[in-house]
């Protein structure tokens, strides 16, 4: 399956205006704080030194930005545009979602407007499909079984680990706590646009586990749920590793305690499994078809007539 010519175009306008929706808060923010690495700092959950302004973007929406763009390519240029419109605007949407119950009018037109998006592209990239005709198109690859079987167990460890760290916090939080972390509450304090840090864990959880189910399964759109899963990953375990290097916390790592020294072996193991999975399934597709040992034999000629006419 491919995508018809009109569909291309407008999944890269959707996309385009989804990226120029985040860039535009991002440049706010910069105004607002004055210093890019103020911001990079605070994307990466240093908050301590916020004294100029309050950022309303978080990690997710420069993540959300590249996303888009990328999508923004691939709608254009890539044989698997239907797979990657898709994943996005799945993913903008479920992250935007809290935005509808976020305090701020400026928070809920924003999740408006990228939710009429996200559900554009998701439109976009289930109605216009259709089927490879012309001998010069290139359908979907598939992924090759090495890679893909090695991006799913990463992707699958990455979603129990996860799933645990959810485990734990609420284990150790009130109640109320627990479920403000996943609605986003008062005891929650988070950046405007950002999701509720539970509700972000339980949608990185299903984009783990779908990326690692289609991977074992090597499906066909397998490779764009799988990249947008290794670029949170490796984000997310980005920050967490730069945050943890500024405070000097791998040096004192026999002292802290115990849950904190998860944190950081989570931190690192995140960032190199998602820049393993990115690696491992930005790589050549398997062919469509193997070739065969031997190039297939001719039609023999046809045998003489019998008897054999005057003259042969």
């Amino acid at each position: 399956m491919t995508v018809t010519r009109p569909a291309r175009l407008t999944g890269a306008a959707l996309c385009a205006a989804l990226a120029l929706i985040a860039a535009v808060w991002i440049l706010k923010d910069l105004a607002a704080l004055g210093s890019p690495a103020d911001l990079a700092w605070y994307w990466a959950g240093d908050h301590h030194f916020l004294i100029r302004g309050r950022s309303a973007t978080s990690l997710v929406d420069p993540v959300l930005l590249a996303a888009s763009a990328a999508t923004a390519v691939a709608a254009l240029r890539s044989r698997h545009a239907a797979s990657a419109l898709a994943a996005t605007g799945a993913a903008t949407l479920a992250l935007r979602l809290p935005g509808l119950w976020a305090p701020g009018s400026g928070a809920l037109v924003t999740a408006l407007l990228e939710l009429a998006l996200a559900a554009g592209l998701v439109v976009t990239a289930a109605a216009g499909r259709r089927r490879v005709t012309a001998p010069h198109e290139q359908p979907p690859t598939r992924p090759r079984t090495g890679p893909a079987v090695a991006a799913g167990v990463l992707l699958a460890v990455s979603a129990l680990v996860a799933v645990l760290w959810e485990a734990y916090w609420a284990t150790e939080l009130p109640l109320e706590i627990t479920i403000d972390r996943f609605t986003g509450g008062r005891s929650v304090i988070k950046a405007a646009l950002a999701p509720p840090p539970g509700w972000l864990s339980l949608v990185l959880v299903t984009l783990y586990g779908t990326a690692a189910v289609s991977a074992f399964a090597r499906a066909r759109h397998s490779r764009a749920f799988g990249l947008l899963a290794g670029v949170f990953l490796a984000a997310g375990g980005l920050a967490e590793v730069a945050r943890t290097a500024r405070y000097e916390l791998v040096g004192d790592f026999g002292d802290i305690p115990a849950a904190a020294r998860l944190d950081i072996l989570s931190a690192y193991t995140g960032l190199l499994a998602g820049v393993a999975v990115l690696a491992l399934l930005a790589g050549r597709g398997a062919p469509a078809t193997a070739p065969g040992p031997y190039p297939p034999a001719r039609m023999p000629p046809p045998a003489p007539p019998y008897p054999p006419p005057p003259g042969w």
